[in-house]
């Protein structure tokens, strides 16, 4: 099922909802072209957790480390990786193991891609305007639907 947002605070209040429902170990993949709002989502969702500072895209840094209320959040931006392994060069499986990731351009991961990870697929509509679809492996899909996001 589509949701769709009609503004920016529209994908943050989603990314909070989702927030809500993530607990440490979790990797939600934000898909999506240039400008479909993953870096906007992966703000909502921090802020949800009690963010304060600044969240920039992690496009040059390629990974940001964050303490939340539920524990660490690791948001990566995986654009520039070249080969999958570089994700493990950035630390992906140690976080995985005490943390929450966040993932844009997950594609980049290839075969390294969680099979319970939940997918939130962003796409644009019109200027300001997207839509987003939610895939989830593991227990992803009773979580969903115990929030009313299935």
């Amino acid at each position: 099922m589509p949701f769709l947002l009609a503004d920016e605070a529209a994908t943050q209040a989603l990314a909070g909802r989702i927030a809500a429902l993530a607990r440490r170990g979790d990797v939600i993949l934000l898909e999506g072209g240039l400008g479909s709002g993953k870096t906007s989502f992966a703000r909502g969702f921090l802020r949800a957790l009690g963010v304060e500072e600044e969240v920039p895209s992690p496009t040059f840094t390629l990974v940001q480390a964050y303490d939340t209320a539920k524990g660490a959040v690791w948001h990566f931006d995986l654009y520039r990786l070249k080969q999958p392994e570089e994700a493990l060069e950035l630390g992906f499986e140690e976080a995985r193991a005490e943390a929450i990731l966040l993932v844009e351009w997950p594609e980049r991961l290839g075969p390294l891609r969680p099979a319970d990870s939940l997918t939130v697929s962003l796409q644009i509509l019109a200027p300001y305007r997207r839509a987003a679809s939610l895939t989830g492996g593991g227990d992803w899909p009773a979580r969903l639907g115990g929030a009313g996001l299935a």
